[in-house]
């Protein structure tokens, strides 16, 4: 079984997006500035299941390809999918995703639709994911669930990609993690133009 992972975009101090976002303005207010690495290189990286192509540092693209490719199943959360509008129906690696949500919206329910809503909760979303992944990783999308993720013991594995920015305010990816202590074990590091990519093991008790 593979592994479930998170992969965000975080500045120094913390945020994974700026103060006021929403569907106008999905990264907040200067948020833009956390994702200048994906277009200040000379190598084409091409988004599974997208239509976007950024241009990164080989490093960079490297390490998109190997993390991206291991990826069988998304789950995110509710906000997000509706900050992005669904993805216009493409969701981000082009994999089955499961969005947790508390209603379901049914204009999105259709025969053929890339989308499951679950209703009961990130382990039910999670448990489902890992299913239809098999041996294929589950990437978690959204800094609310991937700290629901962290507090329910469910998360193997925390890619940051560390750009050098203070955004001072905006959306937390680390907070509301409950009282006991989360311990990580850093197990790789690569420095590229603008960013610095971090991964990160959850060290979790036999």
């Amino acid at each position: 079984m593979g592994k479930v992972a998170t992969g965000l975009t975080m500045s120094l101090d913390g945020f994974i997006a700026g103060p006021n976002d929403g569907p106008e303005n999905p990264l907040g207010e200067s948020g833009m500035r956390l994702f200048d690495w994906y277009s200040s290189g000379d190598t084409d990286y091409e988004m599974p299941g997208t239509e976007m192509v950024f241009r990164v540092s080989p490093a960079s693209a490297e390490l998109l390809r190997e993390a991206f490719g291991t990826m069988g199943a998304f789950v995110t959360g509710r906000r997000t999918f509706d900050i992005a509008n669904g993805w216009g129906g493409r969701p981000p690696l082009g994999v089955p995703s499961f969005v947790v949500t508390h209603a379901v919206p049914q204009e999105w329910v259709y025969e053929g639709s890339p989308f499951t809503f679950v209703t009961d909760g990130v382990e039910s979303a999670v448990e489902q994911a890992r299913a239809v992944a098999g041996d294929r990783d589950v990437s978690v999308g959204a800094a609310s669930i991937a700290q629901q993720c962290i507090r329910a013991g469910l998360l193997d594995e925390v890619h940051i990609n560390l750009v050098p920015v203070l955004l001072g305010e905006g959306v937390r990816l680390f907070e509301h993690l409950g009282d006991g202590q989360v311990e990580l074990e850093r197990t790789r590091v690569i420095e590229a133009p603008g960013v610095t990519h971090l991964t990160f093991r959850l060290v979790k008790e036999d």
